[in-house]
């Protein structure tokens, strides 16, 4: 395990959790917008976007090799930003503009609730990151002090 690697992993998962935070931040914003995007000739509503986080290895052994072998670690890996595929809400609204010939309104899939719990998870994992980064830089800065 190299010098910096205890840095390099909290801060790959510090880059994660914030990219977790704005897109529950963006879904919590959409939570009433009935036009996202357009697809065969209708908008549709907007789409709950999720974060698909992994390992920057492949698999546990990799991971472990390089750990017991002195390698560089990789920390967590943003593997792309999904969309929820779960059915739209469906409200009865004959006067809202985006209402079909029944008078029914597609809004999007995104639960509040959902998006809080999702929020308050990245923002705690977002800490701990912060506290695992801060204690390396205690470490380096003693085994300096050492060194004097």
């Amino acid at each position: 395990m190299g010098v910096f690697d205890a840095m390099n992993v909290s801060a790959s998962g510090l880059t994660a959790q914030r990219l977790r935070m704005d897109v529950a931040s963006s879904n919590m914003a959409n939570v009433d917008s009935t036009r996202g995007e357009y697809k065969n000739g209708v908008w549709e509503p907007y789409r709950r976007k999720m974060v698909v986080l992994g390992s920057g290895e492949s698999s546990f052994k990799n991971m472990f090799n390089k750990a017991v072998n002195n390698g560089k670690m990789a920390g967590v890996k943003v593997n792309g930003i999904v969309n929820d595929q779960t059915p739209f809400k469906t409200v009865y609204q004959p006067e809202h503009p985006d209402a079909n010939e029944e008078g029914f309104v597609q809004l999007p899939n995104v639960d509040p609730l959902k998006e809080m719990v999702d929020l308050m998870s990245a923002t705690r994992s977002y800490e701990a990151n912060v506290t695992a980064l801060n204690a390396a830089k205690g470490m380096y800065l003693k085994a300096l002090e050492i060194g004097r």
